[in-house]
């Protein structure tokens, strides 16, 4: 087989496997990154650059891995845009958390959101009580959006991040 061949397929192999994994374990994560994750990044680079390029340690094979996941990428976001099924399959969507008052516990659970997390996001934005919230969605990127139904109120930016306390409560 043409080794450049090899390699286009090898390293369409693992940007599937990666689009893939990053869909089971949840896009969100990637707006909270810690440090832990980012060493996990690093090391799934290491651990699949060979899976991608095999014995072809040049130049031009790590280049033409390279070439093929920008491609790839390019093509995936094109067809993200163009068709609803591509979204469906590669996009998440926004939950909604809380409207009118009323939280979805299980959709707070599913997306393991505490209370406290969601006490927290309100509090960023200006809202002292849960009452004042009109809708809270988490948003694809993993975020949180406050609404409320004061429009004195500042509406801020709550980004979700874990930190020692919540990750020491998961385990």
């Amino acid at each position: 087989m043409n080794p450049y061949l090899d390699i286009i397929l090898r390293s369409t192999a693992v940007y599937l496997f990666m689009v893939v994994a990053l869909r089971v374990f949840g896009k969100k994560e990637l707006s909270q990154l810690n440090t832990a994750d980012v060493i996990l990044i690093l090391l799934i680079s290491n651990s699949v650059q060979n899976a991608m390029v095999g014995s072809d340690t040049s130049l031009s094979g790590g280049l033409a891995a390279a070439a093929v996941l920008f491609i790839l990428n390019f093509i995936v976001k094109k067809l993200i845009f163009k068709y609803k099924f591509f979204s469906n399959l590669f996009e998440e969507k926004a939950q909604i958390l809380f409207h009118d008052g009323k939280a979805d516990f299980k959709k707070l659970a599913s997306e393991n959101i505490t209370h406290d997390e969601l006490m927290e996001a309100v509090h960023e934005h200006g809202i002292e009580n849960i009452k004042d919230v009109k809708l809270a969605i988490l948003e694809m990127d993993g975020n949180i959006s406050i609404i409320s139904g004061d429009k004195n109120l500042k509406q801020t930016h709550y980004k979700r991040r874990k930190n020692r306390r919540s990750l020491m409560r998961m385990n």
